[in-house]
Order: C-alpha cells, then structure tokens, then sequence
C-alpha cells in the first residue's frame, strides 16, 4: 500500500510516546538526552538547552557514535520543527531497540511558541 508522508508520520505517532512541552522542560532540567533531528541550518539557527544535532537523514548511522546514546535504555528526547520528522525518528529509535525514546509535541515551534529557553552555541554532532 502506498502512503503519504503526512500517513507515514501518523502511522509512527501511533506507535511512539509523545511528551509536551512543559513534560519536556522538566525531563531536560533533569538531565535527559535531547536530539535535534531538524538540519544543521536550523539547529545553529537555535535550539533546545543541551541538545546535540543529529540530522534525521543520519540518525541511524550516527546512534553508536555519541557517548549519550550506547545505552539504549537512556531516556532521549528527539524533536524537529514541529514534530514529524522526530516522531519518523523515534520510531526508528524504537525499532533499533532504544526503550525509552519520545518525540516532543509540535517541536521546536511549540517550544518556541510557549516562551521556552532557546540556546544558539553550536554542539554539532550530525553530518
């Protein structure tokens, strides 16, 4: 069967966890591993605290190259612009044998959109 994107994003929302922003902003002042799926563009263009980029179009080949993410039971929180390519992203996670993986509501935009602390240094990771 043939899907849309729009179909394979909601075919992947079904099947992961999904935290709001104000869940999201206390897991990263608690210290969880937080993913910039988004490009590298809009990563230096600004960011969640503490967060690495690892485009989405390299996820899965760049899992066993950050420290962060060899425990595949850490809890790591993944997002994008708003929110589909994370949710694309977690699923992937997921199916890689990460347990604790969820994709931020709405992303960046819904992060930004609720007054939340953006960073802009760079801690690039992707490529």
């Amino acid at each position: 069967m043939t899907m849309t994107p729009q179909q394979l994003v909601a075919e992947a929302k079904a099947q992961i966890k999904e935290i709001d922003v104000a869940a999201a902003a206390q897991q990263i002042d608690a210290g969880i591993t937080v993913i910039d799926v988004r490009e590298p563009s809009e990563f230096d263009a600004g960011r969640l605290p503490n967060a690495v980029s690892i485009p989405r179009g390299v996820l899965e080949f760049k899992t066993g190259d950050h420290p962060a993410l060899a425990n595949k039971d850490a809890q790591i929180l993944l997002y994008c612009k708003t929110g589909g390519r994370s949710a694309l992203a977690t699923h992937s996670l997921q199916r890689l044998g990460y347990t604790q993986v969820a994709s931020l509501v709405g992303g960046f935009e819904a992060w930004t959109g609720s007054g939340q602390k953006v960073t802009k240094d760079t801690t690039s990771f992707g490529g």
